[in-house]
């Protein structure tokens, strides 16, 4: 299929982009920065400028079978003012309603659109059970919804199929609610939100993907889906299984007067209750879930195996006149993909923004240049709050079996990346061999066990989750597995 996509930049989008590539499908993403999305989105995406004309967006959409509409403004963590009430509508209900517009003259049309929505649909609730039969509440949060739906459902008098997804919360790496969550949890001062006893619908990140690809394919998808997981949880079961993942204690509460006083109404996103089930997902669909649990999702989020770091005490020069390197970092992947397509995918400079997490802001700088022996990469990336320009270059290229980039210009006092490549049948063994030497001098110790080695695991861990979603996960392998 060729699939439009809207909000491809965002923290679903990206993971669907990877997705959807992995079935073969063709991805066109409408953005608001090209070059932003080129960076985030990888080499093989076509993009299209959202200030480019309307009757381009039309011609785009005619050589177009589906699209998935994921673009929001983010409603949690600040005041609706009006402003951003204002924000939250046109990001959702006005920009639903331009895409349905342009259909009529995009000749020949999608055949389906699959558009997001949200379980706030249904308002505050309670512990009723609430399926897709449900009525929608009466509050901000499900007028909006609920408006943002009706802008979607104009689509069916074209004759496409439209499937509405009412998504809980996302749980996954590198974005979505877990990213405010985890600091204080990860210190051992996280605990329940106000009571604890609200419902909290959820799903993660890779499902929700997997929920999207088949409605893109499968024509039974229809009408309004509640994307959530089948086991039900609430703010005091999120706050256990959160701080079990962590092995850190989770029995201190936020209270909900402390929540309203800080976000104002925009807290009732934490506070209210929707205990929606999937039943159509379950019952109709017969969805297979890789994490229907919470503390099976939670682990998988939170886990950081991807890399193992030990610091050389013995070490030696790494080449002629090398600095001597003070930790090494190692890594290994089974990627499901065969040798020459696997060696084609990770030798693309391109496709490095697409292996590192969003908040990185990684840039390239110029042009793409092809590898070969010598070759320089130029690249700003974000370390925490601080921007750093990077200058990379090739020491070592042998195609399909091993390239070596060292750090000609960046942050670390030495850098030195071995990539090596070798074919397991029709899978590829990937194993990466980093040695390196952090900077601040005497201080670089201390500053490598606060700062440097966790960043480093959870970017090979963001890395890894990309491997999986965009190759799938190897045979014998699941995505639950270290």
């Amino acid at each position: 299929m060729r699939v439009f996509i809207t909000g491809a930049t965002g923290f679903i989008g990206r993971a669907l982009v990877a997705r959807l590539q992995r079935d073969r499908h063709t991805v066109v993403v409408w953005a608001r920065s090209p070059g932003r999305a080129r960076n985030l989105l990888g080499a093989d995406v076509e993009i299209l400028s959202v200030g480019a004309p309307v009757a381009a967006l039309g011609q785009v959409l005619g050589r177009c079978d589906g699209i998935v509409n994921l673009a929001g403004e983010s409603i949690a963590g600040k005041r609706w003012t009006s402003d951003r009430r204002r924000r939250m509508e046109q990001s959702r209900v006005q920009l639903t309603q331009s895409l349905v517009a342009a259909l009529p003259s995009s000749g020949s049309r999608p055949g389906v659109l699959v558009s997001a929505s949200a379980v706030g649909y249904y308002g505050d609730r309670a512990d009723e059970v609430l399926t897709e039969d449900s009525t929608r509440g009466n509050d901000f949060l499900a007028d909006l919804c609920s408006r943002w739906e009706s802008a979607a459902l104009g689509a069916t008098a074209l004759d496409l199929r439209v499937v509405l997804l009412r998504m809980g919360v996302v749980l996954g790496r590198a974005g979505g609610a877990l990213t405010q969550m985890l600091p204080p949890f990860r210190l051992g001062l996280g605990g329940p939100i106000g009571s604890g006893r609200q419902f909290f619908p959820w799903i993660h990140l890779h499902d929700l993907v997997n929920v999207i690809a088949a409605a893109l394919t499968d024509g039974a998808y229809s009408g309004p889906i509640n994307a959530v997981a089948p086991q039900e949880a609430t703010g005091r079961m999120l706050a256990r299984s959160l701080g079990r993942a962590l092995h850190r204690p989770a029995a201190l509460p936020l209270p909900a007067l402390a929540l309203r006083a800080v976000f104002g109404e925009s807290a009732s996103v934490l506070l209210g209750s929707q205990r929606a089930v999937p039943k159509r997902l379950n019952e109709s669909y017969a969805f297979a879930w890789t994490f229907p649990t919470l503390q099976a999702a939670l682990d998988d989020v939170v886990r950081e195996r991807a890399a193992v770091i030990v610091h050389r005490i013995a070490a030696n020069p790494v080449g002629k006149n090398a600095t001597v390197a003070s930790y090494e970092l190692r890594a290994r992947a089974v990627v499901a993909a065969p040798l020459h397509e696997t060696f084609a995918f990770f030798s693309s400079a391109e496709n490095l923004g697409l292996l590192t997490p969003a908040g990185m802001a990684f840039s390239l700088q110029g042009a793409a240049p092809a590898l070969q022996a010598g070759t320089t990469i130029d690249y700003r990336i974000k370390l925490g709050p601080l921007p750093v320009r990077w200058r990379t270059r090739i020491e070592q290229w042998e195609p399909e079996r091993t390239f070596v980039d060292v750090q000609d210009e960046g942050p670390y006092k030495f850098w030195r990346h071995e990539h090596a490549f070798r074919p397991d049948g029709r899978q590829t063994v990937m194993e990466d061999r980093v040695l390196y030497t952090p900077p601040f001098g005497p201080l670089g110790r201390l500053a490598h066990r606060m700062f440097i080695a966790p960043a480093l695991r959870r970017i090979f861990q963001y890395r890894s989750d990309t491997i999986r979603l965009r190759f799938g996960s190897p045979a014998g392998i699941t995505l639950g597995d270290p």
